[in-house]
């Protein structure tokens, strides 16, 4: 009885013994994961702008052609994306593959894709890499070639293939491809640049014939096994000519779309035609004879219809690519707009849809910010978000990547063609109500300008308007070129541009020039009472333009004459952001000091130190304190900080490669925690490319809503965190 009682309480003991050691590993992990500062109390990981969170699976970031297999497999081909996924492939609202090895060791996309049942054909060019042998081109030379893939997106070798892995076709040595279809077992190969189409064996890739057609871009093959063919050069309209296999022109044509931008034929046999310029509509011919209009499919006007900028199913902005699968089923790519010779370079944003042949989407698929990122109107409370072309409406109720909704497309290139944003598509926002209006202010990836924007709901409904530029002076003192944009600016010198006719157009007498600066900028800010700051990276290197009112017109008013000058404090040797605080008169700068150095000269990079001072504006300025931000180019990968932001009790950076958050306390300046992307997207980020890549909005419940940039998977990560932060603990 006694031996059996001592075998109960050893039992006991040992069971006791192993549920502590479980609850001590429990709550060693538990440290070490709120240390790593990946706490789940922490932060959670959401994000905006992408149908899908990363890993495996992200909506590439722009799309210039699109292709549509009978089954309803989409293929698309663009010159880049950030993470490899030039050419993608989207079935079922799905993204289920990618054309792999378009990326990287001088590779890039294209812009034009086609496939059968067996393979996808992808234009692509490859360029030199030093020390590469045949399997690349020589030095100064670029091939312009198709690639074959299985329909799984792994490369398919031929016999006379070129490349490391003998799957590229090379067309040209000087000019792109921009068209491909294929008839039977032909391949249509057309290089505008040389009024060229070659045709091609699609099992040998031999080339069969080729024949003249002047500026070729995109081919549709029809039931008769005769080619569409879009004519249009890289100056002037677009006409659809009509030929025989074998290249005899047709006389059927239509010449009443010029702006037509893709084509593609219906299970009816109709032409499918993509109106590009102000209609943004699908047109559809019956081709039967000479080509008939008989239809038209998505809203006349497209997203400037009805209320200009809203999103609708059927409202398109900037198509790129359409197609009809064996069911009768439409597809279509918007990709937003951009002009200029290097159109399909810049373009961003990808929103393809599949409609019923009656019209109702049945699904959409979505890649928006890329190299952007997003901040809140301050009016509601994290509700409404911008980024530089977007509007998106929140509901934080929602599971986690589906708290926005794609409400509005605030760009309109017909209305107002001198849109900064039509030449420059990556870069932030501030978003400010001033005097109760909104307002949003644009700044590129290299903080090289200022842009502001009014709206005006009843005339523009969502649409930013243009209304005041800040340029400072370019690193030389050369005069403007005649051709130069925006037209009507100063020869020499800064400037400030304001839209005082409401026109949004860059018109005489609305410049207000000043002598030569310092060229070289450290950063922008704007505050809540509108007023604007500027760094320079000199002694005397802050420039304060205070508002001066709001015009007849909604303008906010900058002058030169109201602009105030204050010395970089001397801590800082090179001063690069700066964020000021009316309310409280704090200004909080970064930058370069004598203590910590930068390595090497970088006009991007943030600065080595934050330092708050109190009392600005009184002239009595006291350094609350300083912070010593993450700095370490030797590190691999380098650890650099990249912008910060300030709201309620903290202060927020994130750093470039490693795309860490890092916390402060605002009144002492204490590390509180740091944190990066969670599980939701992968435990992912690209690089922070742009100088403002992290915006704070502070929400009245106490959470914080953290905007970052991640340009890898076009969209932008939102962090939300709790009122009080939990501390990291050592």
């Amino acid at each position: 009885m006694i031996i059996i009682n001592r075998i109960k309480i050893f039992r006991i003991t040992k069971l006791y013994y192993l549920l502590i050691g479980t609850l001590i590993a429990f709550l060693i992990i538990i440290f070490y994961w709120v240390a790593d500062g990946t706490s789940a109390q922490t932060h959670k990981t959401s994000w905006i702008g992408n149908t899908f969170g990363g890993g495996e699976k992200w909506v590439q970031n722009q799309v210039i052609d699109m292709y549509v297999a009978p089954d309803g497999t989409v293929f698309t081909n663009s010159p880049w994306d950030e993470s490899g996924r030039e050419a993608g492939v989207y079935k079922d609202g799905d993204v289920i593959a990618k054309a792999a090895d378009i990326h990287g060791w001088e590779r890039a996309g294209g812009i034009a894709v086609t496939a059968d049942k067996k393979y996808i054909y992808v234009a692509m060019r490859q360029g030199h890499v030093d020390g590469k042998g045949n399997d690349y081109p020589s030095a100064k030379t670029t091939w312009f070639c198709v690639r074959r893939f299985d329909l799984s997106g792994k490369p398919m070798p031929f016999t006379g293939g070129k490349g490391w892995d003998k799957s590229m076709l090379i067309v040209s040595e000087k000019n792109e491809v921009s068209g491909l279809a294929i008839n039977g077992s032909e391949l249509y190969v057309a290089i505008r640049d040389e009024n060229l189409v070659r045709v091609y064996n699609t099992q040998t890739l031999k080339e069969i014939r080729n024949f003249s057609v002047k500026s070729p871009t995109k081919i549709a093959v029809d039931k008769r096994k005769n080619l569409w063919i879009i004519q249009h050069p890289k100056a002037g309209n677009a006409n659809i000519l009509h030929y025989t296999t074998q290249g005899k022109l047709l006389p059927q044509a239509i010449n009443n779309v010029p702006k037509a931008n893709a084509i593609a034929i219906d299970n009816k046999n109709r032409l499918l035609v993509a109106d590009n310029g102000q209609n943004q509509q699908i047109l559809i011919y019956n081709i039967n004879n000479q080509p008939v209009q008989v239809g038209t499919f998505g809203v006349k006007g497209g997203v400037y219809a009805g209320k200009p900028g809203e999103i609708g199913d059927l409202k398109f902005y900037g198509i790129t690519g359409i197609g009809v699968d064996a069911k009768g089923n439409i597809y279509v790519n918007s990709s937003g707009f951009n002009q200029g010779e290097n159109t399909q370079k810049i373009k961003t944003g990808t929103d393809i849809r599949k409609f019923s042949p009656d019209g109702k989407m049945l699904w959409r698929v979505v890649g928006l910010p890329f190299v952007d990122n997003a901040d809140a109107d301050p009016k509601f409370d994290g509700v409404h978000v911008y980024t530089i072309h977007d509007h998106y409406v929140m509901d934080y109720s929602k599971s986690v990547g589906r708290q926005w909704n794609y409400k509005g497309y605030t760009l309109n290139p017909f209305k107002y063609p001198d849109d900064i944003r039509l030449r420059i598509a990556h870069g932030s926002v501030f978003f400010r109500r001033i005097q109760g209006r909104p307002f949003m202010y644009f700044t590129d990836m290299f903080g090289s300008f200022l842009h502001a924007y009014r709206f005006n709901p009843t005339t523009d409904g969502e649409i930013a308007i243009p209304s005041v530029m800040f340029q400072g002076t370019p690193p030389n003192e050369e005069k403007v070129k005649p051709n130069s944009w925006p037209p009507n600016q100063p020869q020499i010198g800064d400037w400030i541009w304001q839209d005082k006719n409401g026109n949004g157009a860059f018109d005489k007498g609305e410049f207000d020039a000043s002598k030569r600066d310092y060229p070289y900028k450290g950063g922008w800010w704007v505050d809540s009472k509108g007023d604007v700051w500027k760094t320079l990276r000199i002694p005397e290197g802050i420039r304060h333009f205070p508002l001066q009112g709001i015009d007849a017109k909604g303008n906010p008013i900058y002058t030169y004459s109201s602009m105030k000058k204050f010395a970089t404090p001397q801590p800082i040797k090179d001063i690069r952001r700066i964020e000021y605080f009316p309310d409280t008169d704090t200004m909080y700068l970064s930058g370069f000091t004598e203590r910590y150095p930068a390595a090497y000269d970088d006009g991007s990079h943030f600065g080595s130190e934050i330092i708050r001072y109190d009392n600005w504006s009184k002239g009595n300025r006291k350094q609350r304190w300083r912070i010593a931000v993450p700095y370490d180019t030797k590190a691999n990968p380098e650890v650099l900080t990249a912008s910060m932001d300030i709201a309620g009790d903290y202060v927020f950076i994130v750093t470039v490669k490693t795309a860490e958050v890092y916390v402060y306390d605002k009144m002492t300046g204490a590390f509180v925690t740091k944190f990066k992307p969670g599980p939701e997207v992968a435990n992912e980020s690209g690089w922070i490319d742009i100088p403002y890549g992290i915006r704070v909005f502070r929400r009245a419940s106490g959470e914080y809503l953290v905007f970052v940039e991640e340009d890898a998977k076009a969209k932008v990560i939102l962090y939300r965190l709790p009122k009080k932060i939990p501390h990291l603990k050592a």
